[in-house]
């Protein structure tokens, strides 16, 4: 997958290897596919002329950039608590940029060091969890920004923490400075969080409340983490965006290629594709990377909720189940199943060339060979070790005949975060057509969110909803 404009590196050796036996795919395999993928390529580029595939305008028009950068230049010098209340798409892309692109440790650094906020994603409603952030800030509302994503304003777990939390800034500042203090990224026209803060708006008359950013109409959650949804809460704790969405444009260029055996998108699909066509259903994303353990939360939300769906032609339940894993950290815990459990599974690792910071182990007991060897070897880092053990892993993994992939990045930056993102949502809607499925909606999510208003005592959900009848 390397060319002249992107940096990450796909290894498929290990799906074509001779050793797998019977869970071999071959070249000839691709290829057969091929012109059927090389028709899609071109179907979706057309679709894409019409106004289709929005996500995929993302890193070219960069809308509202220029308004984050500004908004951010005013917010983040006094600011030491940035809360986004998400769930879903409107929260994982955040988490996953922070862990990936700042210290793990974020939080914990002193603000001197940070020059940016401290980032609390509230992507759930566990009460205990909750209140425990709730005490971290409760003396501090007057240093803190709350960011509220909801396009449709109708999600029923961040609209009850913005009303607590907006009621809590009340108590705290006073209404008035508050609603300055809350950003609501949702719907540019329609919807009831809009009609709430344009209200509100009306009501107060204070020039900056409820400040909005904007959803862009086409983009669903789970691909919006390159909108304003994912770059806000990024700029404000010193994400570099715009090397985040030039990784994107750059990977664009590659996943257009009209020819599917160059196209890194729709090589992954047709392998993906192929070997669910064999049975191998179970997609297990294994990052040898902690920085990189929250993309793989990510890729998990945008391969189900995309892909797992009824088909229409023969009302089918069809789509792969993706699985996360962690390198070396489920060595431990689930490559047993892997090697010896069912072969139904295909395996992607990330791997990283160069960390930004590596430890030596040092030399030491050399009578004891269990721990001399450790310091003795020319891996001699805890990189180095790393490296090794997903080295070994693989090999493990061929020996039992289970395939796998590898995607490498030469390190871990905002362009190479930018570019991944962007490949695997680009394998999204080659996957839907090969599928015969439509990636972008998700209609059995619905009925929870009827029950959940039914139980919650709504107006209008009184009743159970039909489907329960």
């Amino acid at each position: 997958m390397k060319n002249q404009t992107t940096s990450l590196k796909l290894n498929t050796s290990y799906v074509h290897d001779n050793r797998l036996g019977p869970h071999r795919l071959s070249e000839e395999d691709l290829h057969g596919l091929a012109p059927r993928v090389r028709d899609i390529i071109g179907e979706i580029e057309a679709e894409r002329k019409a106004g289709k595939h929005r996500f995929r305008e993302l890193p070219h028009e960069r809308p509202q950039v220029e308004d984050i950068k500004r908004l951010v230049a005013e917010l983040r010098p006094d600011t030491e608590n940035l809360l986004v209340l998400g769930i879903g798409g409107s929260a994982l892309g955040n988490i996953a940029l922070q862990s990936a692109l700042n210290p793990l440790t974020w939080n914990l650094l002193h603000s001197s060091v940070r020059n940016a906020p401290r980032l609390f994603v509230l992507d759930n409603i566990d009460p205990v969890w909750f209140e425990a952030v709730m005490r971290m800030i409760d003396d501090d509302w007057g240093r803190t920004i709350v960011n509220v994503i909801s396009k449709s304003g109708e999600t029923a777990e961040t609209s009850a923490q913005f009303l607590i939390v907006r009621d809590r800034m009340i108590q705290a500042l006073g209404e008035e400075e508050a609603v300055q203090r809350i950003i609501v990224t949702t719907d540019q026209a329609k919807g009831t969080m809009r009609g709430l803060i344009d209200a509100e708006r009306r009501r107060l008359g204070v020039e900056n409340a409820y400040r909005s950013l904007i959803v862009p109409d086409g983009v669903g959650g789970r691909f919006s983490v390159l909108s304003p949804v994912g770059l806000f809460s990024a700029a404000m704790c010193n994400i570099d965006i715009d090397a985040l969405l030039d990784g994107a444009a750059a990977m664009d260029a590659a996943v257009s290629d009209p020819d599917p055996m160059a196209n890194p998108a729709a090589r992954l699909a047709m392998i993906h594709y192929l070997y669910m066509e064999r049975g191998k259903s179970l997609h297990v994303m294994m990052p040898y990377s902690q920085q990189l353990r929250d993309l793989a939360d990510w890729y998990r939300q945008l391969w189900a909720e995309s892909l797992g769906k009824i088909r229409p032609a023969d009302k089918k339940n069809v789509g792969p189940t993706p699985i996360k894993a962690l390198g070396a950290t489920d060595q431990h815990s689930q490559v047993q199943l892997y090697r010896e459990g069912p072969n139904d599974k295909l395996f992607t690792f990330l791997e990283v060339e160069e960390f930004d910071v590596d430890s030596v182990i040092p030399r030491a007991f050399d009578d004891v060979e269990a721990m001399a060897y450790l310091g003795r070897s020319r891996e001699g880092t805890l990189g180095g070790l790393l490296a090794a053990e997903k080295r070994a892993t693989e090999l493990a993994m061929l020996v039992s005949q289970r395939p796998s992939l590898t995607i490498k990045f030469p390190a871990v930056n905002a362009r190479t975060v930018g570019e991944f993102i962007y490949l695997w949502e680009s394998v999204v809607p080659i996957m839907g057509k090969l599928m015969g499925i439509d990636p972008y909606d998700q209609p059995a999510v619905e009925l929870g969110k009827k029950l959940t208003f039914h139980f919650m005592g709504r107006v209008g959900f009184e009743k159970l909803p039909p489907e329960m009848e």
